[in-house]
């Protein structure tokens, strides 16, 4: 659960395409958007500060070696990362390189950072053989969780949960990337597991 102060703060989300929401959602919000609208206008903290830093097709690798530029110069409160589905393209061989640099992007933050590591979502049935290693690499992400003390937002449990051994194509607009309905879910989820609720009904 986000320990909230009573003094504003700042809110970082980093990742790949899915957490930068762009083409995919066609025009609606992304997950981070929803994010922002719960807290700075539902929550009522209009003087938090939420800011996206997700680059469309990047990995971990990519998100340390630009790490003060993404993250280090807003001094985040919370730093959400969000990794997985691009880096699983190196199949297992990749999971070393993964652990390495989701492990050095933790410990490279400000101790005072609460810091919120997600697992990714399914990708649809048509995309699992090129994304084969996916669930290693979500399995990856709880233990770095586990053994850093950070928070754990699960994904992938998430939507087996919703839909089983069912192509999770409603909540996709593409095999990897989720459409406007899957990040309102990836919204909802996200805030329910840090505590915050999930959002109003418009």
């Amino acid at each position: 659960m986000i320990r909230l102060t009573d003094t504003p703060m700042t809110w970082v989300a980093t990742g790949d395409s899915i957490t930068q929401a762009v083409l995919h959602t066609h025009g609606a919000r992304g997950w981070v958007e929803h994010l922002h609208e719960r807290v700075r206008w539902q929550l009522r903290r209009l003087s938090d500060v939420v800011v996206n830093t997700g680059v469309s097709a990047w990995g971990a690798v990519d998100v340390l070696g630009a790490q003060e530029h993404l993250v280090g110069r807003f001094r985040p409160d919370v730093l959400s990362v969000s990794l997985g589905t691009n880096d699983c393209l190196a199949g297992e061989d990749g999971l070393p390189r993964f652990h390495d640099a989701m492990r050095r992007i933790v410990s490279g933050t400000d101790p005072r950072t609460q810091v919120v590591l997600h697992t990714p979502a399914l990708v649809g049935l048509s995309g699992r053989e090129r994304r084969s290693s996916l669930p290693a690499y979500c399995q990856a992400v709880r233990e770095i969780a586990r053994d850093t003390g950070a928070l754990l937002v699960d994904h992938e449990a998430h939507w087996l949960a919703h839909h089983g051994t069912a192509d999770p194509i409603p909540w996709l607009d593409d095999p990897a990337h989720p459409n406007a309905a899957g990040h309102l879910q990836m919204a909802n989820h996200t805030l329910r597991t840090l505590g915050l609720g999930e959002l109003d009904p418009l």
